[in-house]
């Protein structure tokens, strides 16, 4: 196969044409061309009334080796790399040890798969439940205000990935193209086949329930098990060595190999860790608010009169400032046409977090607009980020009124250092509800005087961005874990032999494709390790 890269077309372009370009790029007969097959199709929309299509593209055709010679110094055609994926162990016919996995995030749902196919028969523990027992427990949250600490955005089947965007695009470095294994995969489980190609693909939370069951049938299938409400309080350690976990029922599982990939909101599971003497750093993350504008708005300044095409959908956007007290604000998960959601997980404390479904076509764009912070700021205690996250998180609940509402304030109020009184052309999508006020002591003075200084910069690249009748929404706390259980080369903690720290709550991913990506990793140093033992 050859790649060709960076094949533009018009926005508007007959099907033909792809074909017609790839012999003109070639210089080959019609005949000459055997198939092609879409790699990736982005747009580019910077200058708006000639939008166009860029294309990465396999390509099969007669007589490779020709074309290749011809064309060898066409830096945009190239032989195709190998993205299929290879296992790289099988377990034995009746293997003795079962790898335990906790968390049924991306992470640990692709470590699992992954363990499943190679044989291993992994044991999969979720504290939260299935998904549709999930989400009506979420529902209860987002309609009543009534909070299940056990069952929520956060915890549950498909991990808070399944309440987002579905957004599968990353920039994490792939060499072996671990990601078109989860790509994959995801359309096996009823993903649209779309995902496959298009830059920037999605899912949607519809799609992910049942794609998420799909692929908790195929672990099964394979051998594997998974076990709901069953929480792990407890890390048997024995001089250095993973002996098993313990559960909150009290039942002990015995296992060598433990994938930790519990999500970066398990704060009860890492002073667990701690106290057990997991080596734990505390790392970057960043807080700030939702943001909300009409998704027209965000559609007329990205695409111009091509807003609404069809094949150009909801436009997003993604902006950084760096303002003068050093601080860097740059918008977080940006859902084009989605609603912002109640995503706490602990009783007495707000969290926003945002969502879209497949379609995107509610009336609204929402972001988070967050402000990176260090340690520095929280010093003192590998856990201090937790400490932090909940200080602010309880915060926003009082400002709220005390019933998981949450504080807002419209962008332009916001900007003018003055109290909100009532919403104007932009009605805010956060359930229980919003209640309007001053957000200036909702977060840090640090984090305020930022977005405060950041608003009207982003303006100058979206014009509008800081009407006065946008609304912010507060708190996002939950951007990334604020630790890191730090592992060696072959995916272990540093000072716990057979513990996998994996994903985002160990601070080594952040997104479902990331996550997924490196559950894959993981669960190949435990089958590595298994059988080479």
């Amino acid at each position: 196969m050859l790649r060709i890269t960076e094949l533009k077309l018009p926005l508007d372009h007959p099907e033909a044409a792809l074909r017609a370009e790839i012999l003109r790029r070639l210089g080959i007969a019609d005949e000459a061309l055997l198939g092609y097959t879409i790699f990736r199709r982005g747009h580019d929309a910077r200058k708006r009334p000639l939008i166009t299509f860029t294309y990465t593209l396999d390509v099969e055709v007669k007589d490779e080796e020709a074309v290749l010679r011809r064309l060898k110094n066409d830096r945009q055609v190239a032989r195709a790399p190998d993205t299929s994926y290879h296992f790289v162990a099988q377990a034995a016919a009746h293997p003795t040890q079962r790898p335990v996995v906790i968390g049924t995030g991306p992470c640990g749902m692709f470590a699992g798969l992954i363990l499943a196919q190679m044989g291993f028969r992994p044991i999969i523990l979720e504290r939260g439940k299935a998904v549709r027992e999930r989400t009506k427990d979420t529902w209860g949250l987002w309609r009543n205000g009534v909070l299940n600490p056990e069952s929520n955005v956060q915890f549950g089947e498909g991990g808070a990935g399944t309440f987002s965007d579905g957004k599968l695009y990353s920039q994490i470095k792939d060499p072996k193209h671990l990601g078109r294994k989860v790509i994959a995969e995801f359309i096996k489980a009823g993903a649209p086949p779309e995902i496959a190609f298009v830059s920037k693909p999605h899912i949607g939370t519809f799609r992910l329930v049942g794609m998420v069951e799909k692929i908790r049938a195929t672990i099964e299938s394979l051998g594997g098990e998974i076990r709901f409400q069953c929480r792990v309080d407890n890390l048997d350690i024995e001089d250095g060595q993973v002996r098993g976990v313990t559960l909150a029922s009290g039942e002990h599982i015995a296992a060598r190999h433990v994938v930790l990939a519990v999500g970066h909101s398990a704060r009860d599971t890492f002073e667990m860790l701690y106290q057990r003497g997991v080596h734990i750093e505390a790392k970057p993350f960043s807080v700030g608010f939702r943001i909300e504008h009409p998704q027209s708005l965000i559609d007329h300044c990205r695409f111009g009169d091509r807003a609404g095409h069809p094949e150009l959908g909801a436009a997003d956007y993604k902006l950084v400032h760096h303002a003068q007290n050093g601080r860097t604000v740059y918008s977080f998960c940006m859902c084009p046409g989605g609603t912002v959601v109640a995503a706490a997980s602990e009783p007495g404390r707000v969290v926003t977090n945002g969502m879209s479904q497949y379609s995107r076509n509610e009336r609204n764009a929402n972001a988070g607009i967050v402000v990176g912070i260090t340690p520095d700021d929280y010093p003192g205690h590998p856990l201090a980020g937790i400490a932090f996250q909940r200080h602010w998180e309880t915060q926003a609940f009082e400002l709220g009124g005390r019933d998981y509402c949450a504080p807002g304030q419209l962008v332009g109020d916001f900007i003018a250092g003055r109290a909100s009184n009532e919403f104007s052309t932009v009605l805010p999508s956060y359930t229980p509800g919003v209640k309007l006020g001053t957000l200036d002591s909702s977060l840090p003075d640090y984090v305020i005087a930022a977005i405060r200084e950041a608003l009207p910069a982003f303006d100058k690249q979206i014009r509008g961005f800081a009407m006065h009748d946008a609304v912010l929404t507060g708190v996002e706390t939950r951007t990334s874990s604020p630790i890191r259980i730090t592992r060696n080369e072959g995916y272990q903690s540093l000072n716990t032999q057979g513990l996998y720290p994996a994903g985002e709550g160990a601070g080594y991913a952040g997104g479902i494709l990331s996550a997924a990506v490196d559950g894959i990793k993981v669960a190949e140093a435990v089958a590595l390790a298994i059988v080479t033992q």
